[in-house]
């Protein structure tokens, strides 16, 4: 909550806009400061500082309620839940019907290991009709490193769900209700996810894929208190939309090293050497989630898709409706595919080590398939 834009708490529209002005944008920035401070900064009288700080903190922080009061407001809102099927058998009992509506879902992995994969088989499943277990929606799929392919989408379609996609013109049909979208900057991002937020309602989007994140905050040459300023807005954003439009959002996130003597990097900007990525470093140092501690606390689900003694797995890491379990999985012409229906469970430092070793084979050190 203490991330929740200002600007859709309701302020008056004058008050609203001198906080965007100053840059004060979530209820954490606001609240944040003592209110002589935040009044000289504002440059507005008291009375209206009070009066801005009193709604914000009512907006962040909602009245106690009774677990009978949230049980029957959950009941009168079962319409707009509902779950995204992964089609993956064991995963989608754990997560109780696949990836939630109206929270963030993380796919974090190393290169090569299987996340664009699995974010493309995602499309395909929520456009395809619900007479088959889709949600008969479009999708948006912003593309960050250019790695969707419509040819791969429909490949897993006819090896998938054959008796569908053989039909005339259905494979043209599905590949044509995902809009991909291919943002050349963070800003080219930022000006894009905020004209969503009208059209989603309006075009029957039913899930938001954004491949990846990372990526779009390499590009940006911003470091420290203004980078994690700058993700802190996405974040915010991201999980308003997601909240609003009550569908989907699934956002994938790189790795970095994190070696002994504190040097830190991603993954896919190590130096080359011969044309080959210098990796044993890289990949034999301890892995961590490139986006850091304030976006894991945002993600509800986050999905670890790593490679261990020969094996891909794919983790449940973080879960409020499930035990952090681990599934071995390959990727087919089909897509990606449990080997075993059911989950080893985790326990201990397990939950969030990321592997990449053990299985050379799969690393792709020059971008071609994740």
């Amino acid at each position: 909550m203490a991330n929740k834009l200002i600007g859709e708490m309701g302020l008056h529209t004058k008050i609203s806009n001198i906080f965007a002005a100053r840059n004060i944008i979530t209820a954490k920035d606001a609240l944040s400061m003592p209110e002589f401070e935040l009044m000289e900064l504002l440059d507005v009288g008291m009375k209206e500082t009070k009066s801005a700080v009193a709604l914000i903190s009512e907006a962040t922080s909602p009245p106690c309620q009774s677990a009978r009061s949230l049980l029957e407001r959950k009941v009168e809102n079962e319409h707009l839940s509902g779950h995204l099927p992964t089609h993956l058998k064991g995963l989608d009992e754990t997560l109780c019907g696949g990836i939630p509506f109206g929270v963030l879902t993380e796919l974090v992995g190393p290169p090569g290991i299987g996340k664009s994969q699995f974010c493309m088989k995602l499309a395909l499943s929520a456009s395809f009709p619900a007479a088959y277990g889709g949600l008969d929606g479009r999708v948006v799929y912003i593309d960050v490193e250019s790695k969707f392919s419509s040819r791969r989408v429909i490949e897993m379609g006819l090896e998938s769900f054959p008796e569908v996609f053989h039909l005339k013109g259905m494979a043209q049909e599905m590949a044509g209700r995902i809009l991909v979208l291919r943002p050349t900057s963070l800003a080219n991002f930022t000006e894009s996810i905020q004209e969503l937020k009208d059209s989603i309602l309006q075009n029957q989007v039913k899930l938001l894929v954004i491949d990846s994140m990372t990526a779009l905050l390499s590009g940006e040459n911003k470091q420290g208190a203004q980078r994690q300023h700058q993700l802190g807005w996405h974040i915010s954003f991201l999980k308003s939309l997601a909240e609003f439009s009550r569908i989907p959002i699934v956002v994938t996130n790189q790795v970095r090293s994190q070696n002994r003597d504190e040097t830190s990097q991603y993954s896919f900007q190590a130096k080359l050497k011969d044309g080959l990525q210098e990796h044993t470093k890289t990949y034999d140092s301890h892995l961590v989630a490139a986006l850091g501690i304030n976006w894991a606390h945002a993600v509800t689900i986050r999905l670890v898709l790593e490679a261990k003694s020969g094996q891909r797995i794919i983790k449940i890491a973080k879960s409020p409706m499930s035990p952090p379990l681990a599934f071995p999985f390959h990727i087919t012409s089909a897509g990606i595919s449990l080997l075993s229906d059911k989950g080893t469970e985790l326990k201990g430092p397990g939950i969030n080590t990321i592997h990449a070793r053990g299985h050379s084979d799969m690393i792709n050190f020059h971008g071609e398939c994740s």
